[in-house]
């Protein structure tokens, strides 16, 4: 949710300091995530005309346009975007502009002709969320100037907060500066909550048919309006808030709609059929074309609004109808506000995948009371364009036995707040936190306060939840932190002893833990080379994001190309997280365990072998490691699997280039990822303590030119045993493929330490475990490079 802190200012006068407020909001439970400055002019962005455009025989995404930023030179640009024509003001950014979201514009050419600028649109401008095409600035705008100057822009202040969903008041001004106001001990202005009728009667009739899903149903008769473009002012905010300005009428509804949580919709009354509403459930397989142009097939559960000839016009509190917007030409709208069922209406949202800005307040709660002051505050903004405004008299207001009552009694003991939160509050003190949020309380006998639950806050139905806006504005830092008595005394298990270990390890090798996200699409399934046998699941969150992930090397992968394209590379991430592999399906629940995975960026096969080699040392894991066997999507010579009996526990080794190359990596990866299911079940064996020699150790390399068929580990291994007890450290420290190596082997050179626990080596006993080695190694068919 957006809140412009100007906007905040127009209802209570909160101040300029966004750091303080943006605090102050977080401790009320409104966790600001950031704080955007909106609308502020890029320097290097300036106003042109634009002189003529002209489509390129070999260009079908893009056309050539010619403008002229007042100083005479004809300035030619290339752009995507084909919204403009001649003689239009349009924000070009000229070579060298640094854009908000870092990129640097400068002269490249396309189809060899160079691009001298770019064409703004309100997005890459930061001016809100329209991306749709050029932004269009007011006719006369002067050139040359930078755009800001030009139109008089002003930055804006804007409060990106996280809601949660127990706080439907505040996904509107009004409520923030409420809670707001209440924290500052300031008082908050007063919007209208009545309306004076000037004008003769005349109505837009209601008819509920299926009142319970639509409690209310408000219309208001207004004529005299001159459709045109709103103030400055009001578009300004509307854009900081994240919403295009359209016209004075849907902007004064729109503003409304985020000033109050109060969705509403104006309908040109002309247009209406029958001058009034009718308010039913659809038939079976009724249809209806939405404002976005799809055609909805609807159900005998969904709700409509329809005109008085019973034509529907809107899916009830979701979207209105494509015919439905108001036009240049009107001058007499009937004003909509209602209130719709929550349950109901959110299924007939998710059913039809339609989401609003109408529809999220309404799932999550809207005032039932608050339509008078929602009309008022129409009809005050809609009169600065329109002067001649005329409210007529026969307002309707349609309501149905199930409406909530404006205020709704609970009893809260004052005992049972302060035994919750560990205060020491008294009656009139809990009564003082109360009402200035419009919680008004009455005091009874044996400290017990019933109190009045208002209407814009639905969410609060119980002693609990009055007990929670107590803790909130006598805060959260005062109530401090009690640790409460427990007869029972939990302790992590072995297991979960065991991954906090690995975990520690893991960052102490200097890698950064990741989270990355479990559902993936089919495309990056294949981009990662995993096979396309993975779990689907029949209602994912995002359409095209339905696979369980069999394997966390897309996700890391993907942060590895985020990473490389903001110029940072050699980043090593580990993940630990639960992965989905296909197996049987017959069974409720699909397959899962917990695995590790770990991405080194810019390193290779032997880092990913060091690194497991830490793991087995450090943790106590065993697995043979099997180069016979290469999981997909892994390099088939500088990969394994790692196996334990006859079960595969995971893959060691490097990502192969074409995977990398699909997710835009231009880096080795050096990869592993293992089950830790079954790594962690395991009590590892007791490490024995070895004493640590006093006498110096030798070093000597050996290098053997050995089959790709053949194992390196397999080599390791035999070394190691031929070695004995003398060896103290083993590191492969090059593999070698070409000149001097033969076609289909390569070149592994070793570095052996040797050391004894009780005397100075002799060069015989170094020889003789170089001979030994040598030997063995030659068994298996290497030959020893000289």
């Amino acid at each position: 949710m957006k809140i412009v802190l100007s906007w905040l200012n127009d209802i209570v006068h909160v101040g300029d300091d966004a750091p303080v407020l943006a605090a102050a909001l977080t401790q009320l439970g409104m966790q600001v995530e950031d704080i955007l400055h909106v609308g502020s002019t890029v320097q290097g962005v300036i106003t042109a005309r634009v002189l003529r455009t002209e489509r390129h025989p070999d260009a079908a995404k893009v056309h050539r346009v010619w403008v002229d930023a007042g100083d005479g030179i004809e300035r030619h640009v290339w752009c995507g975007a084909f919204n403009m024509q001649a003689d239009d003001v349009i924000p070009l950014a000229t070579p060298g502009t640094t854009m908000p979201d870092g990129r640097v514009i400068e002269p490249r050419p396309i189809l060899g002709i160079e691009s001298q600028g770019m064409l703004c649109s309100a997005h890459e401008l930061g001016l809100g969320s329209d991306h749709s095409g050029i932004l269009i600035l007011p006719e006369g705008t002067p050139l040359g100037l930078p755009y800001g100057e030009a139109i008089g822009l002003r930055a804006e202040i804007v409060f990106d907060i996280d809601l949660t969903r127990n706080r439907p008041d505040c996904w509107g001004h009004f409520g923030v500066a409420r809670d707001l106001g209440a924290h500052l001990h300031l008082p908050a202005a007063q919007r209208p909550h009545s309306l004076e009728t000037d004008g003769e009667v005349r109505s837009a009739p209601v008819d509920l048919v299926d009142g319970e899903r639509c409690p209310r149903f408000t219309t208001l008769v207004l004529s005299g309006i001159s459709v045109q473009a709103s103030p400055d002012w009001m578009s300004r905010r509307l854009t900081a808030a994240g919403m295009r300005p359209i016209n004075n009428v849907v902007d004064a509804s729109n503003y409304v709609m985020l000033e109050l949580n109060q969705p509403n919709h104006a309908y040109d009354l002309d247009a209406l059929g029958g001058g009034g509403f009718r308010v039913r459930l659809a038939r079976d397989a009724e249809t209806i074309v939405t404002l976005d142009g799809v055609e909805r097939t609807l159900s005998a559960d969904d709700l409509l609004i329809c005109d008085a000839h019973d034509a529907p016009i809107g899916v009830a509190g979701i979207m209105g109808g494509l015919h439905s917007e108001i036009a240049d030409g009107t001058t007499a709208v009937a004003l909509e506000i209602a209130y719709f069922e929550q349950t109901a209406m959110t299924r007939t949202m998710n059913r039809l995948g339609i989401r609003s800005e109408a529809s999220g307040r309404f799932e999550r709660g809207v005032d039932t009371h608050g339509m008078a002051m929602a009309q008022a505050r129409f009809v005050e903004l809609l009169r600065e364009t329109c002067p001649d405004l005329v409210v007529h008299a026969g307002a309707v207001d349609a309501r149905h036995p199930s409406l909530p009552a404006e205020v709704r009694p609970v009893t809260v003991r004052v005992g049972h707040v302060n035994r919750i939160l560990g205060t020491s509050l008294d009656a009139d003190a809990i009564m003082g936190l109360l009402a200035p949020i419009g919680f008004i309380a009455t005091h009874g006998a044996d400290d017990v306060l019933t109190v009045g639950l208002p209407s814009w806050r639905p969410d609060s139905t119980s002693e609990i939840d009055v007990v929670e806006e107590v803790a909130r504005h006598y805060g959260y830092a005062n109530l401090g932190t009690v640790v409460p008595n427990s007869t029972m005394h939990g302790r992590l298990s072995a297991h979960q002893q065991r991954r906090r270990l690995l975990r520690q390890l893991l960052v102490g090798l200097g890698l950064t833990e990741a989270i990355t996200d479990s559902f993936l699409s089919d495309a990056m399934l294949a981009n990662a080379g995993l096979p396309d046998a993975a779990i689907h699941v029949t209602n994912p969150l995002v359409a095209d994001e339905d696979v369980l992930r069999p394997s966390m090397r897309p996700g890391l992968l993907k942060a590895i190309a985020f990473n490389e394209s903001h110029r940072r590379q050699g980043v090593c991430f580990f993940e630990i997280g639960h992965v989905y592999p296909p197996g049987d399906r017959t069974t409720e629940l699909p397959p899962e365990y917990e695995g590790l995975a770990v991405a080194l960026a810019g390193s290779d096969a032997t880092a990913a072998m060091a690194l497991w080699r830490e793991l087995v040392s450090a943790m106590g894991f065993g697995a043979r490691v099997d180069q016979s066997i290469v999981p997909s999507g892994l390099h088939p010579t500088r990969s394994a699997t790692l196996s334990v009996g006859r079960d595969v526990v995971g893959a060691v080794g490097e990502v192969h280039p074409s995977v990398l190359a699909a997710f835009g990596v231009t880096e080795r990866v050096a990869w592993l990822e293992v089950d830790l299911s079954r790594l962690l079940a395991v009590e590892p064996k007791i490490p024995q303590w070895k004493a640590t020699s006093r006498y110096p150790s030798s070093d000597f390399d050996l290098a053997f030119v050995l089959a790709d068929t053949v194992p390196a580990e397999k080599l390791d291994k035999a070394i190691r045993q031929a070695a004995g007890n003398l060896l103290v450290d083993l590191s492969l420290f090059d593999v070698y493929r070409g000149a001097g190596a033969a076609d289909g082997a390569r070149s592994l050179a070793y570095r052996l330490r040797l050391q004894a626990a009780d005397h100075t080596l002799t060069d015989v006993e170094v020889s003789g475990v170089r001979s030994k080695v040598v030997a063995v190694a030659t068994k298996l068919g290497a030959q020893l490079r000289s």
